[in-house]
């Protein structure tokens, strides 16, 4: 037997459920139309942008999604020092092909990872000979290029050209005016305030340096004991001369000959930047490329105590330094 009391709470149950009204109701944006596709493609392909992040050479890429890019941090900085940078921040790229996918729009920069023939590569005229391309191409040339995947959720969805520079912002700067702005664009405050004032701090890198200072007139290699450093020399007498010493891509020590004879030095570390993991008692990132060069000669064995790819007994070469990204030169030098 039922009991009757149950039928007669229904009304009062349903009084107590929430009323959600049609204005509550979140409508969610409207997948992209075929003519948006056209317009982005139109509007942003062969677009010269300035970088943001770090771009690293080979097939896998970057991907931004809801404003926090991946890989990041010290798995990034690990796949630059294997396969070497595509793009650093401040350089200037081209955006060579944008597709929009399911979830995605893909942004490759530079002509890609992947070297694409064109189309009159692909023709071929034959003979006695056998067949031979109308215009061959060089089967070994490296890709430089690299891309990034902004990806939705679930579908790409109706935007206009300024929302999506907004999204790309993490990696591309569309407004910068010059490649020394976006580089600063991407530092601190602490040092992009003394590069403005051009002033070097202990602990900046040698990018950091030359936009600082511009390209030093003059370059002394020395050795401490067992380690190798460089002297940048700038300014000359009657004014004041600074001597900024690095060891790899470090500011270590900065001494600063005053005109009245005064000489002051900083060797306190000022600015702390981000390394990429170092194994301990090697002086090369953990992560290695495959079949990479060794100092051996064949069938000599390896010193466990000496720097990876070292023959034993022997000393690895110092590295050389990383490439300028604003330029070989650099910018110039500002007035005294």
């Amino acid at each position: 037997m039922k009991p009757r009391y149950v039928p007669a709470l229904l009304p009062v149950l349903l009084l107590c459920l929430p009323v959600v009204s049609a204005g509550d109701q979140k409508t969610p944006p409207p997948h992209i139309s075929k003519q948006t596709r056209m317009d982005l493609v139109r509007a942003f392909n062969a677009e010269l942008v300035y970088i943001r992040s770090p771009f690293p050479m080979g097939k896998r890429g970057l991907m931004l999604k809801e404003g926090k890019l991946s890989p990041d941090g010290d798995e990034l900085q690990r796949m630059m020092a294997m396969w070497g940078p595509a793009a650093k921040p401040g350089d200037q790229a081209r955006i060579s092909e944008i597709l929009v996918k399911n979830d995605r729009i893909h942004f490759e920069i530079n002509g890609g990872p992947v070297r694409k023939q064109k189309w009159y590569q692909h023709i071929q005229f034959g003979g006695s000979g056998g067949m031979t391309s109308v215009a061959p191409s060089d089967p070994n040339a490296n890709p430089r290029g690299s891309y990034v995947d902004l990806v939705f959720n679930g579908y790409v969805p109706e935007l206009d050209p300024q929302q999506l520079k907004d999204l790309l912002r993490p990696v591309f700067d569309f407004n910068a005016k010059s490649a020394v702005e976006a580089y600063l664009d991407t530092l601190p405050p602490k040092i992009r305030d003394a590069i403005k004032n051009h002033q070097v701090l202990v602990g900046m890198n040698r990018e950091m340096v030359m936009a600082a200072k511009g390209r030093p007139p003059r370059k002394v290699r020395e050795k401490d004991g067992e380690m190798d450093y460089e002297e940048w020399i700038y300014g000359e007498p009657p004014q004041d001369v600074d001597f900024v010493r690095l060891t790899g891509d470090e500011v270590v020590r900065l001494e600063t000959m005053k005109v009245n004879g005064e000489k002051v030095v900083r060797s306190e570390k000022e600015v702390n930047l981000e390394q990429p993991s170092v194994a301990k008692g090697s002086g090369e990132p953990q992560v290695r490329p495959p079949n990479a060069p060794s100092l051996r000669r064949p069938g000599e064995e390896a010193d466990p105590t000496s720097p990876a790819g070292a023959p034993a007994g022997g000393r690895a070469p110092a590295p050389l330094p990383p490439p300028d990204p604003l330029g070989q030169d650099g910018p110039a030098a500002p007035p005294n």
